[in-house]
């Protein structure tokens, strides 16, 4: 070789390819809900409702048992909003069964490897409704250990997630109390989904995939000084309480 000669050019790197985002699809997040209005008229209540809220960004269907929405969590929380607020609106007593899911196994067709911890999502606050909500509230980590998010292993811990939850509940003053196997919230409709979102976003940190239902009611003649149409006034329970979910399992 003549030590004169330059080597050749060296060919610039290809610039690297971000990774593609998953879809919700593939993700496993989404959520199932049914509506049970209180008056002869609830299906023109429930169709109503359903149609209120904004699915253009959502996957909806709709069967004789539930409705199932899919798509990025803020959409469907906001979509679960609007179709709550719009079935109580008319003032009629209205209980909603809300059901999150968010990763896997658990989903029909998902195919996440074992080892993936899904990313963290960070929910906008949810613009208040004007009701009353009254809610049982149950969080379900399904956690069998494993590596955590930083490869380290670990023993399966689905408490250290539930009371993390609750904490959070107590600091946006939608914790009323524990109830039996569940943890009761108060407040209006908007920060008692917040609440729940809230807790099934923060412990699906730490693990892949997690679940968390609530039987939420609005306008109950049962309910203590609520119409069903004013903002809560229970929001400002003590705080004290512990879910009575995590008790009952603690012992």
């Amino acid at each position: 070789m003549n030590p004169t000669l330059s080597p050749p050019p060296t060919a610039p790197a290809a610039p690297a390819v971000p990774p593609t985002p998953a879809t919700p699809a593939q993700l496993g997040v989404g959520a199932r809900f049914s509506l049970h209005p209180m008056t002869s008229d609830f299906v023109e209540v429930i169709l109503g409702a359903l149609a209120a809220g904004d699915a253009s960004r959502l996957e909806v269907t709709t069967d004789d048992v539930s409705t199932f929405v899919r798509g990025q969590e803020a959409d469907v929380l906001t979509y679960l909003r609007d179709v709550i607020a719009a079935a109580a609106s008319g003032g009629v007593h209205v209980v909603a069964q809300v059901l999150l899911s968010r990763g896997c196994p658990g989903e029909v067709a998902c195919e996440l490897p074992d080892d993936v911890v899904l990313h963290p999502v960070d929910l906008p606050a949810l613009a208040p409704t004007g009701l009353c909500a009254s809610a049982h509230w149950a969080l379900y980590p399904l956690d069998d250990g494993g590596p955590d998010p930083h490869g380290r292993e670990r023993t399966a811990d689905h408490m250290a997630g539930i009371y993390a939850a609750i904490d959070r509940a107590r600091e946006r003053g939608t914790l009323t109390r524990g109830e039996h196997f569940v943890t009761r919230l108060d407040g209006d409709l908007a920060d008692v989904l917040a609440t729940v979102a809230d807790g099934w976003l923060l412990v699906g940190r730490e693990v892949r995939h997690v679940t968390t239902h609530a039987t939420i009611s609005l306008g109950s003649p049962s309910t203590p000084g609520t119409s069903g149409t004013g903002t809560s006034g229970a929001s400002g329970a003590s705080g004290t309480g512990t879910s009575g979910a995590a008790d009952e399992d603690a012992r």
